[in-house]
């Protein structure tokens, strides 16, 4: 099977990147001043990630309240038009098959925003078109992100965190967002392909760094968001993340809520813990952590901390670990003296 070019492919080739397959796509690893420096600039600075590869299920009408209700798990009455929603779609079962961003853009308009390899999934699920190779979404992220997409349109910097607008740019609607996946403040734009590679160059041009999946996977650790297929996948659970908050349990019911009710009433054998090594080793996911000669279980994330000069990771541990706890990490043979941390790792003032 051939991995799919984002639209701005050439120009993410122009400016230096190495280009690697992911989630069925072509998309940047990193350019020329490499992972690390990317990673500090985001949180320094400012950055521009292409996630283009990110689906887009366009929900519009009358009957989509209703049934983005009643498939995924949390309550959009929490929200309103013009402001966006984290959320799961779960099996029958309570197994995560996605996490997703919902974009509340007007009273009968909905953007479901799927992982790049779930976006058929999720269109199955819900009454939606599939928009993804009609438009570019061009995540901006750090801490002086909104000064720097200004340049671009001062309306743009003006989105508000988690809220959602839409605007007229060169004749063409463009939707921009207050969401990302860094831990740092910034905005996603959602552009027509006509337009999206001038905003891309404009952002370039003042001063915005491209920044590859390298970064934004370790700015995301650093932060402890979940990434599917690590921390979420058809094998676990939201309330094994922790992540009960995005469960709806005021409104009816969502799909897998049966079996996450259960599994609440039941309690969970596996939970997201955070641990951290002194040394600069990365660890990696599908280490063990053991205590002794007791296994904990296994990271599900893992790499160097650029902003901390140490090892992190995440794994779907032994509940009531406490912060502070030694453990060892086994990664490839090698034990690796670790501790467990409290998440997320470092905080942001996102």
């Amino acid at each position: 099977m051939i991995d799919r070019r984002p639209f701005l492919y050439d120009v993410h080739v122009e400016l230096g990147a190495k280009i690697v397959p992911f989630g069925g796509w072509e998309m940047p690893l990193q350019y020329a001043t490499g992972t690390v420096a990317e990673h500090l600039a985001c949180r320094r600075d400012a950055v521009v990630f292409d996630v283009s590869h990110l689906g887009t299920v366009r929900c519009d009408g009358t009957e989509m309240f209703d049934a983005l209700q009643r498939t995924l798990t949390n309550d959009l009455e929490k929200i309103a038009p013009g402001r966006a929603q984290y959320t799961h779609l779960l099996t029958d079962d309570g197994f995560v098959v996605d996490d997703i961003i919902v974009w509340w853009v007007a009273k009968d308009e909905f953007d479901v925003m799927p992982n790049a390899s779930n976006t058929s999934g999720v269109t199955a699920a819900l009454p939606g078109r599939d928009v993804t190779d009609e438009r570019c979404v061009l995540a901006v992220q750090g801490p002086h992100a909104r000064a720097k997409v200004a340049q671009v349109d001062p309306r743009f910097a003006e989105v508000g965190r988690f809220r959602v607008e839409r605007f007229d740019y060169e004749g063409v609607e463009v939707r921009v967002a207050g969401t990302g996946y860094t831990g740092e403040p910034g905005v996603e734009i959602a552009a027509p392909n006509e337009v999206a590679e001038r905003i891309l160059r404009r952002l370039v041009e003042g001063g915005v760094t491209p920044a590859g999946l390298g970064a934004r996977d370790t700015l995301r650790l650093e932060a402890a968001l979940p990434l599917y297929g690590h921390e979420l996948s058809l094998h676990s659970t939201t309330l094994e993340a922790g992540l009960g908050w995005v469960l709806g349990w005021k409104k009816a019911t969502f799909t897998g809520h049966d079996a996450v009710a259960l599994e609440l009433q039941r309690g969970v054998t596996r939970l997201l813990t955070g641990v951290a090594s002194a040394g600069r080793q990365p660890l990696r996911d599908g280490a063990e952590v053991v205590a002794g000669d007791r296994s904990l279980g296994t990271l599900t994330s893992g790499n160097f901390s650029p902003v901390l000069g140490h090892g992190i990771g995440m794994g779907l541990l032994t509940p009531g670990l406490e912060p502070g706890r030694d453990v060892t990490v086994v990664l490839r043979g090698r034990e690796i003296p670790a501790t467990v941390t409290a998440l997320p790792f470092i905080r942001t003032e996102s």
